[in-house]
């Protein structure tokens, strides 16, 4: 097992000697890995979009159930995956949970290629698939103490989007394979990523490493959950994180589904996703410099004034205000998934004298925002539902209650950050880079 014991990246010899050349090694590997989990993740988000070309026609309902279970498992897993970490080594749980993406991967080629298949192994399918959104909290919690606190959040920014993008790869390359020759072949949207999940497991084992100081124990999980910054770090991350995966499962169904003469712009679909997950190590970086509760703050404004847009364009019947809208949407999330996380150190750090133990909270609360994120994106797909299939047939109730919640992200974050006298009443809070 390669575990290294001696590790203090703050010292600046240590870095420049032997911690860089390790950390970013460990940083490349995880973000392969990463990247393939979100793959696998969201697979079904463009699966479902053809399944009745193949001859299964489900409702509109079943459908969203269909992104719903994924997500759902994807955000339940999130915790059990950070305490993974310690349990087994970074280096081991991410060879494990790579290899696991095999697993949804042959039940989807199964599913699609089998006349008949019944709907609820679609949905044990999705669910399998939610494996993929483990992977994150684990790959995050795990790079985390590899790096010093000053060049955190762009290696954070940087490991997260590596992993988003894989969003945007699959609804990019599974339209155009499962296309490839006559007709449609939705097997292939499965077996394309199964060469690159065995390359990637075994990158896993023979080059990645596992650090001793990385074991969260029990004590930093209690005092994270007694901790109130770890719930408001939390409902922000449901804003910015669920926003992201909520929208990056529905956009090609709801393109489908609201603008019936454009659904040849599915294909595009993913742009919303590679452009927020570039834009996530930006908000790393920003939060690096000005403040992460600033850019936070503006995320939160930026997207109630793109959701407004959304609202706009489905009254009018605007698709280039549609796709224009949530494109801008997608980048402000992801801006904001990389600060909301920049904040989570810089304020644990304020939190504890012992470097080890905040580190460690801090970890722990990676894991717990990261679950509550993700369930955000359960959320999104639950109310787009229940807003299609409400008396209105129409996005706008659903859209009108987003705008609501971001509203409520950015008194929040004022509240406890950026309002005047905060920094009075926690003195700390002022040099947490918050």
């Amino acid at each position: 097992m390669s575990w290294i014991d001696h590790w203090e990246p703050e010292k600046p010899e240590f870095w420049e000697s032997r911690g860089k050349r390790i950390a970013r090694k460990n940083l490349a590997f995880s973000i392969l890995a990463e990247n393939l989990g979100f793959s696998v993740w969201v697979l079904m988000s463009i699966v479902v979009v053809s399944l009745g070309s193949v001859g299964f026609a489900f409702s509109v309902g079943q459908q969203f159930w269909l992104l719903i279970v994924p997500n759902l498992v994807g955000a339940a897993l999130r915790v059990p995956y950070t305490f993974a970490v310690p349990r087994f080594g970074g280096r081991l749980w991410t060879t494990i949970s790579a290899g696991l993406l095999l697993i949804p991967c042959a039940m989807l080629t199964y599913a699609v290629s089998t006349p008949g298949t019944p709907y609820w192994f679609f949905l044990f399918t999705s669910a399998a698939m939610g494996l993929g959104g483990g992977n994150f909290s684990s790959s995050m919690a795990n790079i985390s103490f590899f790096y010093p606190e000053g060049k955190k959040g762009l290696a954070l920014g940087l490991n997260a989007a590596g992993g988003n993008l894989g969003v945007a790869i699959t609804q990019l390359v599974v339209p155009i394979v499962i296309t490839i020759g006559t007709g449609i072949h939705l097997a292939y949207a499965a077996l394309i990523w199964m060469p690159f999940i065995v390359v990637a497991t075994a990158c896993a084992w023979f080059f990645m490493d596992s650090l001793t100081q990385a074991k969260p124990d029990g004590q930093s999980y209690k005092l994270a959950l007694s901790n109130p910054h770890t719930w408001v770090m939390s409902f922000l991350y449901i804003g910015t994180f669920g926003s992201f995966i909520g929208f990056s499962f529905a956009f090609p169904s709801l393109i489908k589904i609201s603008f019936v003469d454009y659904k040849g712009w599915v294909a595009l679909a993913f742009l919303g996703a590679l452009i927020g997950s570039v834009a996530r190590p930006l908000g790393g970086w920003l939060a690096d410099r000005i403040g992460g509760a600033k850019v936070t703050l503006g995320t939160f404004v930026g997207l109630g004034l793109g959701t407004v847009g959304v609202i706009l364009s489905v009254d009018l019947r605007n698709f280039a205000l549609f796709f224009g809208s949530f494109i801008a949407l997608f980048v402000l999330a992801g801006v904001g998934n990389g600060s909301t996380y920049r904040m989570i150190p810089a304020i644990f750090r304020t939190q504890s004298d012992d470097d080890k133990s905040a580190k460690r909270q801090a970890a722990a609360v990676v894991g717990i925002a990261g679950a509550i994120g993700a369930a955000g994106g359960v959320l999104v797909n639950l109310v787009f539902k229940f807003s299609l299939e409400g008396a209105s047939k129409s996005l706008t109730p659903a859209l009108t209650a987003f705008l609501v919640f971001y509203g409520l992200c950015v008194g929040t974050t004022w509240w406890f950050y950026l309002r005047r006298n905060v920094f009075a009443e926690r003195p700390s809070l002022a040099y947490a880079g918050v």
